[in-house]
């Protein structure tokens, strides 16, 4: 590694960073950014033997790729959340796919920054943030943005979003003359069924990517004959791992591996990162909460303290961290609260709702062939212990060497030998959620409903210990779920805290040990019915309806049919919905009223939120051999 004299990259960066005389606003380079959706660092100077990436790995060749990038989250919208904010998503109640929460006010969102600092700032063209407040961010934010229409001398921040390689363009049909790659040879993971279909989806999506590559390719053309390709910092990354399943949605390394390509030209080399070597790789810990505060570093300006990210180029770079942090929240219908720490070489992952399967359905994610076919094998008794791990209940945690084990599979929770890592682990992923106040252990229909009540943003609620206890809600939450024996007696103590996060923790737990539990704990869900929080009274009757006699049924699903109210709170009637689902044959006794009540909501936050209960509808009645009438 080449090590900069430090004095040196002093003096050069204060040459250009100096107002000059006259007040003339001091230089500063122009950025850019080249982003793609849904693929992880499969590219040639990534190492993938199946790549053909010749564009990137020329800017590769020239820059410097991170080898240990991660998106955060493992699906668009948080993802891009994280991006805008430099926030981890799960502190403003942002993790759950196409929310909609408010910041506080005084947070300034970074392009606004930039264009406050005399940037022109354009992204061309999705935006995607789980915000109702982001304010106006740009300049222009369309098909039609472009540095080019910035003022005379004006430094830019652009941003082109290329969606060729996204998940819904594996599934497409696809030119003759693009299908490159033989299915034949791809690699198929060991999660995955070896089908026809399975190859066919890997080798498409390697194809998108080698055509994403040429897109890639013409913009930083355009950039060259522009003349600006010595002035500008050029970015490239994506927004999360594989559209492929068990990759894109879940927080393991697939999901949230990322290819992120730096490339500082001579001009402005003293603001690289650095460890930064022209053509070679940084092992620092990166993530897409780092890049807010890394452009505003490289315009000169410090990053505010709010920001949780930490600059890794710039004057404000920092030292790094030692771990990255994923997680997943709801995704699209259906809910989940996943927690992940990825190391240099380990992955720990907490499942806080492991009574629920790896793969619950979401419409968007079955309309991918390979998800239906590895379904379908699975229900056809036709997968080994791997491929259907998939398709069953989570285990409270887990813990992976990628070294040895790059498809993680292989669960070293009980290993003696890893007992050390996974004590670090584990401190790692407590102390992360206790530093950020991590929101998603609250329903996400209670974090709306304690922010409205106080008149504050779910941040703000989330940081104030008198709206959210966080530290009792999360020992309830680890007690809950940790599948630990004997642990029955204080899980349904839980159901008496004042806290209505706490019970709802406590019918969760009651969920996780099942049938035993909903025994010993009868009376207690019974009176739960009637609690005064609709995700706790969800919760009993889901666990009554699952595991009770017949007149705890009845009870359940009258509370349940209630609760599905569309003029009613829209998350908590989606869980009702989704709850309903998981009772099965159950139903029965009351699916004219079921199929009768409509499934959009009166007040959703926004269109795609108010599609998400129809979907559950549709596969609970589909399930049950119904036809769909639905006002």
């Amino acid at each position: 590694m080449t090590v900069r004299p430090i004095f040196l990259s002093v003096v050069f960066l204060w040459a250009f960073m100096r107002p000059t005389q006259g007040g003339v606003a001091p230089a500063r380079p122009n950025i850019l950014w080249i982003t793609s959706e849904d693929n992880g660092p499969d590219l040639g100077c990534y190492g993938e033997p199946m790549a053909v990436t010749p564009h990137l790995d020329g800017l590769a060749a020239r820059g410097m790729r991170y080898t240990h990038a991660i998106s955060n989250a493992p699906v668009c919208a948080p993802a891009r959340t994280t991006v805008i904010t430099g926030l981890y998503a799960p502190g403003a109640g942002a993790e759950h796919m196409r929310s909609a929460v408010s910041l506080p006010a005084e947070f300034q969102l970074f392009p606004r920054t930039l264009r406050d600092a005399g940037y022109y700032c354009t992204n061309n063209s999705k935006e995607d943030y789980n915000l109702t407040n982001a304010g106006t961010l740009w300049d222009e934010s369309s098909g039609k943005a472009h540095w080019k229409n910035r003022g005379a001398g004006q430094p830019f921040f652009a941003v082109f979003n290329f969606q060729i390689s996204h998940e819904s363009q594996i599934r497409n049909q696809i030119a003759e003359a693009d299908r490159i790659h033989d299915p034949a040879k791809v690699r198929v993971p060991a999660y995955h069924p070896d089908t026809p279909e399975v190859r066919k989806d890997w080798a498409q999506y390697h194809d998108r990517i080698t055509m994403m590559d040429a897109q890639c390719g013409q913009k930083l053309q355009e950039l060259a004959e522009a003349g600006l390709e010595d002035e500008t910092i050029v970015f490239y990354w994506a927004d999360h791992g594989s559209g492929m399943p068990r990759h894109k949605r879940w927080p393991y390394h697939s999901g949230l591996s990322v290819p992120l390509i730096v490339s500082f030209p001579a001009k402005w080399r003293a603001l690289s990162p650095r460890d930064y070597v022209e053509g070679g790789e940084s092992g620092r810990m990166v993530a897409f909460v780092d890049l807010a505060p890394t452009m505003l570093s490289l315009a000169g300006i410090k990053p505010p303290a709010w920001m949780q990210g930490e600059a890794f180029a710039g004057p404000s770079q920092t030292g790094g961290r030692s771990f990255n942090f994923g997680y997943r929240g709801r995704m699209d219908e259906r809910f989940d609260c996943v927690r992940s720490v990825i190391g240099g070489r380990y992955v720990y992952v907490r499942n806080y709702l492991p009574h629920k399967i790896y793969g619950q359905y979401i419409n968007y994610m079955f309309q991918t062939p390979t998800t239906r076919v590895w379904h379908d094998l699975n229900a056809a008794g036709k997968l080994n212990e791997v491929q259907s791990r998939f398709w069953s209940p989570k285990p409270a945690e887990e813990l992976y060497d990628l070294q040895a084990d790059p498809d993680e599979v292989r669960n070293l929770v009980g290993s003696r030998d890893h007992a050390g890592i996974l004590a670090a682990m584990r401190g790692a992923n407590e102390e992360h959620l206790r530093e950020t106040r991590d929101l998603g252990f609250l329903p996400e229909s209670e974090f709306h409903a304690r922010a409205a009540a106080a008149g504050v943003c779910p941040y703000t609620m989330g940081h104030d210990p008198a709206l959210y206890d966080f530290g009792s809600v999360f020992a309830a939450a680890t007690l809950a779920t940790a599948r630990r024996e004997g642990s029955v007696p204080e899980i349904l103590a839980l159901l008496e805290r004042s806290d209505a996060a706490q019970r709802y923790w406590g019918t969760i737990g009651v969920l996780v040990q099942g049938a035993a539990a909903v025994e010993a704990g009868k009376d207690r869900l019974v009176g739960a019915l009637e609690d005064a929080s609709p995700m706790v009274r969800i919760g009993a009757a889901e666990a009554l309806g699952r595991f009770g006699g017949e007149d705890e049924l009845a009870r359940a699903l009258e509370v349940l049919v209630k609760e599905i109210d569309p003029a009613g709170d829209v998350f908590a009637a989606l869980a009702a919905w989704n709850a309903l689902d998981e009772l099965d044959d159950r139903v029965r006794p009351v699916l004219d009223r079921v199929r009768a009540t409509s499934a959009e909501p009166l007040n959703p936050p926004n269109e795609r939120v108010a599609k998400y209960a129809r979907s559950v509808k549709t596969k609970l009645l589909a399930d049950l051999g119904a036809d769909e009438t639905t006002r």
